[in-house]
């Protein structure tokens, strides 16, 4: 299947500060690219240029195979942008300024009123057609530049921040929708949030001073994280320091950690060795020992921990 957003070689510079440095990426329709990076990475820097609003210095981007560059008209009328901010004209109220985007889309009378209510009830606007933008709070705004974004029923979405400053209630919204958009587009969204990749994301990018570091399903990621298969167990305190020599004997397991839990438990912590999957043989462990727990789980990791590993400089 032919990429509906294509990036080749996206290079920027800005003084002597290198923004993008040569990011390349794809995405097809149906998947929904969670772009993350730390604070000056170049995020908004390779949307703005996949979206022809910032021309590269090196390297091009295609919007359902259109040149944004030599064929933008094509290219832009395929594509929804929420950009950082979601700037609007803050004396219109959502009603005036979505007949506005409209109208400058083509769509007028019957198809344009009937393409504003849509984008109306997707972003839940209705409580407030008729308010000023200005008078919004920051989740309203933010709202009715998704409206803007989706009015057109774009091929492809890019969204650079869409759930900042909403409440959850919101986010909630905004993520369904996402979600039962994605089928038909592609779309790219960039956030700080790092729930939202595991929410609505098929696949994360990861990019750190201008390249890509990481590319892969949220499940990817996590694979990286310093404690992903380790096997928890709690336990009473008694049987604690017999189960973590017996555990650490194991094949399976590298090394096992220990900490205090809560109301006299301990909780003991498997680290697997070499990928290995130590649940099978620590369940069997505590079974002929008939050693008895609170609590035993496969721990998944966390994104932020494979965030910060991968993109926090190496100290000398």
């Amino acid at each position: 299947m032919a990429a509906l957003i294509e990036a080749v070689g996206l290079q920027k510079t800005f003084g002597p500060i290198k923004a993008v440095d040569g990011i390349s990426l794809s995405v097809e329709k149906g998947e929904v690219l969670g772009f993350l990076g730390p604070n000056g990475a170049g995020k908004s820097t390779t949307m703005k240029m996949i979206t022809g609003f910032l021309e590269p210095d090196a390297g091009t981007a295609r919007i359902c195979g259109f040149d944004v560059l030599t064929n933008p008209k094509a290219a832009k009328s395929r594509l929804g942008y929420l950009p950082e901010g979601a700037p609007a004209y803050a004396d219109m109220t959502p009603a005036s300024f979505l007949s506005f985007i409209a109208e400058i889309r083509g769509f007028n009378g019957d198809d344009g009123r009937t393409r504003v209510a849509a984008a109306v009830a997707k972003a839940g606007l209705g409580g407030v057609l008729d308010q000023r933008i200005e008078t919004l709070s920051k989740g309203f705004k933010r709202r009715v530049g998704i409206a803007q974004a989706i009015l057109h029923d774009p091929h492809v979405l890019i969204m650079d921040e869409p759930t900042d400053g909403l409440d959850p209630n919101q986010k909630h919204h905004i993520r369904e929708l996402i979600r039962e958009m994605a089928a038909h587009k592609a779309i790219i969204v960039s956030t700080h949030i790092l729930e939202e990749v595991e929410a609505v994301c098929t696949r994360a990018v990861v990019i750190d001073k201008g390249r890509i570091v990481a590319d892969g399903t949220a499940e990817d990621l996590l694979r990286r994280a310093p404690n992903h298969g380790a096997v928890a167990v709690r336990l009473a305190r008694e049987d604690a320091d017999g189960l973590k020599t017996a555990m650490a004997a194991l094949p399976s397991v590298a090394r096992v950690e220990m900490t205090a839990g809560a109301n006299g438990t301990v909780q003991l912590r498997a680290m697997p060795r070499n990928s290995a999957a130590p649940l099978e043989p620590i369940a069997d462990l505590l079974r002929r020992e008939q050693i008895s727990v609170e609590e035993i789980y496969v721990e998944r990791g966390r994104l932020d921990d494979v965030f910060r590993e991968i993109t926090t400089p190496v100290q000398a």
